[in-house]
């Protein structure tokens, strides 16, 4: 089976090629806009006879593909948040570029990275299968663009019904190979455990589900492997886990010494949210069954990271 990657040198795409990397059933071919960052990374993995690099003008209609993957985004909030308004024209961009390539070969699949943003709202309560997407449209906020960015995508999908296209809605994700001096709220906590600062935090006790590396792989590979759909699943887990929970498991565990401050500063690129998962378990009717509660999943990525930065 041939995959082709878009935006590979985004993170959560290089834990999937990783875990790919294990599996002698899938070729693949990498673009990206900064083929020499995804040379080095590739050699770094010593990856280089595995994966074929590629940019983005050598992706055409006469290359062969089962699947495509569509990581281009924005994976920190900052970035997000300077991007403004280019977040549409890149979404876009590289969407209608593997829309154009399924066209044509209509027993392709698309596999689209989506986000939950796309509900809107102030999620007071998590969302289901029944939740309603709210835009405030007389009051569009720049924290609104990338939500927006992403349910046009996803709209324009679904007019497509005779093509295999799934959007992949990822709420919360965490790797120990991401970037630890991103703003994120588990890195803000991971920067602490590891420098031994006191890690400062708002009295919200927000919840999260947070999907790792293997369960998303166990996602991506239950969509390969089921037959050709049209629609959107949410990323979950076994369960999601509140922040205060989260803190008093690290707490125990490695050590992290927190106090509430509601001084502190945050960053939200696409706006506060107290309930930032999901209950809609559509994915289950495709195969895809979580190992790892976010409590779970969480502790083993920290633990990876912190025991080979103690190295």
């Amino acid at each position: 089976m041939k995959i082709a990657i878009l935006g590979a040198t985004s993170q959560i795409a290089q834990d999937l090629i990783l875990s790919f990397s294990k599996n002698q059933d899938y070729i693949f071919s990498l673009f990206s806009r900064n083929v020499e960052l995804l040379e080095k990374w590739i050699n770094s993995e010593n990856l280089s006879d595995k994966y074929q690099i590629q940019e983005y003008s050598e992706f055409d209609n006469h290359q062969k593909f089962d699947v495509i993957i569509n990581f281009v985004g924005i994976g920190d909030p900052i970035k997000a948040k300077n991007m403004g308004s280019d977040i549409f024209k890149i979404t876009e961009q590289y969407d209608d570029m593997a829309l154009d390539y399924v066209r044509c070969h209509k027993e392709t699949k698309y596999i689209f990275l989506s986000s939950g943003a796309v509900y809107g709202g102030n999620y007071q309560e998590p969302v289901n299968k029944d939740t309603v997407a709210i835009i405030d449209i007389n009051n569009l906020k720049s924290t609104d663009w990338y939500a927006i960015s992403k349910l046009y995508a996803e709209a324009k999908h679904r007019s497509m019904p005779e093509l295999s296209i799934v959007d992949v809605r990822v709420f919360n994700y965490f790797s120990h190979t991401q970037d630890m001096n991103a703003r994120f709220l588990i890195t803000d906590i991971v920067r602490a455990i590891k420098n031994k600062k006191v890690f400062k935090t708002s009295e919200d006790n927000i919840i999260r589900d947070f999907i790792t590396p293997p369960d998303f792989y166990r996602l991506l590979q239950a969509i390969i492997n089921f037959k050709p759909i049209n629609r959107a699943v949410d990323c979950y887990t076994k369960s999601p886990i509140s922040k205060f929970d989260l803190l008093d498991e690290l707490r125990d565990k490695l050590g992290l010494e927190y106090e509430i401050d509601n001084n502190v500063d945050t960053i939200n690129a696409t706006g506060a949210k107290l309930n930032y998962y999901s209950i809609n378990r559509v994915a289950e009717n495709i195969g895809y069954k979580p190992t790892d509660t976010s409590k779970d999943g969480v502790y083993k990525e920290i633990s990876i990271y912190i025991s080979a930065y103690n190295c």
